[in-house]
Parts: structure tokens; sequence; C-alpha cells
């Protein structure tokens, strides 16, 4: 069995579920870096963006290392329980914002979907934008159980920001308190969505 730093090395199996701005910005990006991407989506065919393969959910999750969840948040549950078995034993980004529910994650649906899967919150606090052309230096900050860090921060770096670590999946809360502040970021600078976040210290 290769471990896990051999499999980063070579390229990792991303199935990104969703296609659109979000799903196909960081699936592009991954292409781009050498992994091995396919979309999963319910009309599972032809080429996504990057030239990845479109295929359906289920096939595009079993054959895969990391599942990127990038559906619309009301979606997000049925997505996510339909295919939790398949889901067991994977690193799961949720990049989801369900917006208007209690929680803007998925991590509770996720954990009871599949409660062995390694749970990542990450590319949810920007704009599609900032993942499809990052300024320099930016910050993106992700919670992690501690099997997927190795893995998010590979990723994160691949789509060309910088990762920031806030903790293990109990952070969630606070990678997700980013959200409003992206949003209100945006309104105060004119709606211009080319907004982001970058850590500076001293020293």
């Amino acid at each position: 069995m290769r471990s896990r730093s051999q499999r980063l090395q070579r390229g990792i199996r991303i199935a990104v579920i969703g296609k659109g701005n979000i799903g196909g910005s960081l699936g592009s990006k991954w292409i781009a870096a050498g992994h091995d991407v396919v979309y999963g989506a319910r009309d599972g065919s032809g080429e996504g963006p990057g030239g990845a393969p479109v295929t359906s959910i289920g096939d595009a999750i079993e054959h895969a290392d990391v599942v990127a969840l990038a559906v619309p948040g009301k979606v997000a549950g049925d997505v996510v329980t339909e295919h939790g078995a398949a889901l067991a034993g994977k690193t799961v980004i949720d990049a989801v914002n369900r917006i208007g529910a209690p929680e803007f994650d998925s991590r509770a649906i996720i954990a009871e979907a599949a409660p062995q899967a390694r749970y990542v919150r990450a590319f949810n606090s920007l704009g599609w934008e900032n993942f499809a052309d990052p300024m320099p230096g930016t910050n993106m900050f992700f919670a992690a159980d501690p099997d997927a860090r190795a893995t998010a921060e590979e990723l994160i770096r691949a789509v060309g920001l910088e990762p920031a670590f806030l903790g293990d999946a109990n952070a969630t809360t606070t990678v997700d308190g980013l959200l409003p502040l992206w949003f209100a970021l945006v309104q105060q600078n004119g709606g211009n969505r080319r907004v982001a976040l970058r850590i500076i210290t001293e020293g």
C-alpha cells in the first residue's frame, strides 16, 4: 500500500461533485497541478472544466481518494445522504455554504452519513474568483481532521493559495465566521469580489 506522502507526490484522485464556478475553478487548478480529477454530476457525461471527464456522482466518488463537495447548498444534504456509504474512509472537502440553514457547513450531515470520512472545511470563505485567479499571498483558512490536514494543505497550495490551519473539525465554525466578513468586505468595496484575506506577522 502506498503511503499518504507517496500518493501526494504522484497525484491525488479527486472527485469534484459539482462543475459550476467553485467546482470548475478548483478542478481546473488541480488538473493543472497534476492531480487526477473527475467531476460528478447528475447529468454525468461529457467533459468538464479543465478537460476532466464528467461521470455520475456515484462513479466519481467510488474511484476517488478525495471528494470535494461543490454543489448548491440546498442539495448538499441529499447528495451526502444518498452517497454516504461511498464516502466512508475518504477525505471529504466541504466547500458548500448552506445559506439560510442553521449551520453553513455540512459537517453534521457528513458525520451522520459517513462517520468514517475525514472531514475538511475549506474553499467556502472566499468567492470563486479568488480560486480561478488567486492574488499573491492569499490565505485559505481551513479546518481538518488530523488525518486529512496534509492532503488539504497540498490541495490548497495547488490552487495557488497559502493554507492557514485553524484547528481540527471542531474549528469549522471559526472558518465559517470568515464568510460574513468576506461578504461585508465585498459590499464595502462596491461589490468587487476580488477581495481576499492574508495573515501578516512580525518577525
